[in-house]
């Protein structure tokens, strides 16, 4: 490996304090809550917004303010961006940014569409989804689902820059956004399901060139690991350590994808994210513990250098993807202050690590019906530390290929999938939106073409059995204490991103198309309403000359609703997903609706 090493801890407390150590215009910005800068609502991943004039008291009396469409169908995710008088709205494909003036409401200051071959639509798995933009410098950043990552005046839309980070040829796609963190915008890569060899890029925020690239799996030099100081559960991961986890030469087709959410400690200028599964989803084809795949990683932002790893499922045999969000929060763990990541993974694990040091601390179930594991193993003297007890009867790899392994739970779109979950520093909990799915899974051999799926494996999936007979509840976690504190059942999975609020409201949306505010402390219902299409997107909230407004993007799609979406009919269409939520047709039709809400 090139001789390379983590930069020394900055002494920092808060990007705040310090806004050059995060982005001194992206700090500025965060810290006036009337706005929504980023997609995550700061850097932290929190989703949480000081705003309090709609409060709990109040929430009932919402009602819509104005609403805008995008013009586009399919699923969307994300949400807008609010800076001052201006609203950014983006697509799915073909990805269009909408700048909207607020004083007008809602009318169009400028339009950018992007010329897309739509060849790379069927190259996109499960959706034509894009989690929305980012801004920083005056800019607005956009990563194109054929990869090509834009850099636009956010006044004027003009282009100022261009950088292509993938090639839809191989199935190179991207569905995620952006971070953009100090002199840096860093993005991800989809295509696990094309046997991508998948990474995080980073660009230079002024001039579009390429500064490092990590790959989640393969040699030290491509995944910039340091053997001796990249950590693992307190031990160095040691030379090759991914390597040595696959066959041969499979890790060139590994997966790994890095299609979600990250976030950004300015205290130790480490970003946090999560890889995704293995390719092929035939386990029997790649034997091995198939690092880095499946793993949470904590990198250095100057150099790409990983300082800690941990792989949560490691030899996936169910599509486990684990790019969920990494939350970061101050929290009491077992009646000590730590300072953490939280992460809610696919595999129905919440995990609540010390985000400094990668230290695993609580490792629990976030869905009671989760059987594919027993848990997982926290004496850090055992051989097996860190890693989950699988139960063999729900094991694909040891029932073998074309053996029908059912009634796994979760299914493969796991507890959670991409959708956020939002912490409150003032409730001190975690509200999650989940999947309560199970699923039939058959592998079967699969051959490596380049630019064709990769799968390997037939899904079927259903609701969890034995319970209230729904596909969703909507929950609030204690990180610290590992349990549900209480849960909240919805008919169809919860495929919305949630936000919390100092006014002690909790807000989500639904498959059918209800925006909703609960109780933070019991989930009580204290509003919805019925929006234009079902809700995948995440909601948000912004204040505007004295008057605070929550928004959100309707528009069913998404792997939930792929069915809906490409107008699939077969039950094991859409990866499993189009039998299991058929029922959402008699709910809702597609849509691509911003409906923004305000008190009377």
């Amino acid at each position: 490996m090139r001789k390379s090493a983590l930069t020394s801890a900055l002494l920092v407390t808060t990007f705040i304090a310090s806004p050059a150590m995060a982005n001194d215009d992206v700090a500025k910005q965060i810290s006036n809550p009337n706005q929504w800068v980023l997609q995550t609502g700061d850097y932290f991943n929190q989703r949480y917004s000081k705003l309090d004039q709609i409060n709990k008291s109040n929430v009932k009396d919402l009602k819509v303010a104005w609403t805008f469409s995008t013009g586009v169908l399919r699923g969307h995710e994300g949400s807008p961006l609010v800076i001052g008088d201006t609203m950014w709205v983006h697509t799915p494909f073909p990805n269009i940014v909408y700048a909207l003036d607020l004083n007008s409401e809602g009318k169009i200051i400028w339009k950018y569409e992007p010329k897309q071959d739509p060849s790379v639509i069927p190259v996109m798995c499960c959706d034509t989804v894009n989690r929305g933009l980012a801004y920083a410098d005056g800019k607005i950043f956009l990563h194109q689902a054929d990869t090509t990552v834009v850099a636009l005046d956010a006044k004027s839309g003009k282009e100022i820059w261009k950088a292509v980070n993938g090639d839809p040829k191989k199935g190179e796609t991207n569905t995620a956004t952006v971070l953009p963190v100090k002199d840096k915008v860093i993005v991800g890569i989809s295509g696990g399901e094309f046997g991508v060899q998948c990474h995080v890029t980073a660009y230079d925020m002024n001039t579009g060139k390429k500064v490092w690239r990590a790959y989640s799996v393969g040699p030290d030099d491509q995944i910039l690991f340091d053997p001796a100081k990249t950590m693992s559960l307190g031990k160095p991961v040691g030379k090759d350590s991914s390597l040595k986890t696959w066959q041969g030469d499979q890790w060139k087709i590994g997966g790994g994808c890095t299609w979600g959410w990250y976030s950004y400690d300015p205290e130790v200028n480490l970003m946090y994210y999560g890889s995704g599964n293995p390719s092929t989803w035939n386990p029997a084809q790649r034997p091995g513990d198939n690092k880095w795949s499946m793993t949470l990683f904590g990198r250095d932002v100057d150099t790409g250098v990983a300082k800690w790893a941990y792989q949560m499922t490691p030899f996936d045999e169910w599509d486990y993807d684990g790019i969920n969000e990494v939350i970061l929060a101050d929290i009491d763990v077992k009646g000590k202050a730590r300072k953490v990541a939280v992460h809610f993974d696919r595999n129905g694990l919440a995990y609540t690590l010390d985000r400094h040091t990668g230290e695993l601390l609580v490792a629990e179930k976030y869905d009671p019906v989760v059987n594919w594991t027993t848990g997982v193993e926290m004496d850090p003297a055992k051989p097996n530390y860190g890693r989950p007890y699988v139960v063999d009867k729900y094991s694909t790899a040891k029932n073998g290929p074309d053996v029908n392994t059912k009634g796994v739970c979760p299914a493969a779109l796991g507890t959670k999938d991409q959708q956020p979950a939002t912490f409150s520093p003032k409730a001190g909990l975690f509200f999650v939106p989940t999947n309560h799915v199970c699923m039939d899974y058959e592998p079967f051999k699969v051959s490596y073409t380049a630019g064709q799926p990769y799968v390997g494996a037939t899904l079927s999936m259903y609701p969890a059995p034995n319970s209230h007979g729904g596909m969703g509840n909507f929950i609030a976690w204690d990180a610290g204490k590992g349990k549900i504190v209480w849960s909240k059942p919805e008919p169809f999975s919860v495929w919305s991103g949630a936000l919390s609020t100092a006014g002690d409201v909790v807000f989500y949306g639904t498959l059918e198309g209800y925006l909703k505010a609960v109780d933070p402390a019991d989930g009580k219902e204290l509003f919805k309403f019925k929006t234009a299409s079902g809700i995948i997107g995440n909601v948000m909230t912004y204040s505007h000359k004295g008057k605070q407004y929550i928004a959100i993007l309707s528009g069913i799609g998404g792997w939930a609703g792929i069915g809906l979406a490409a107008g699939l009919t077969n039950p094991n269409d859409g990866l499993g997903a189009v039998g299991g939520y058929a029922g959402l047709k008699n709910y809702t039709a597609l849509g691509g609706v911003l409906t923004v809400f305000s008190l009377p």
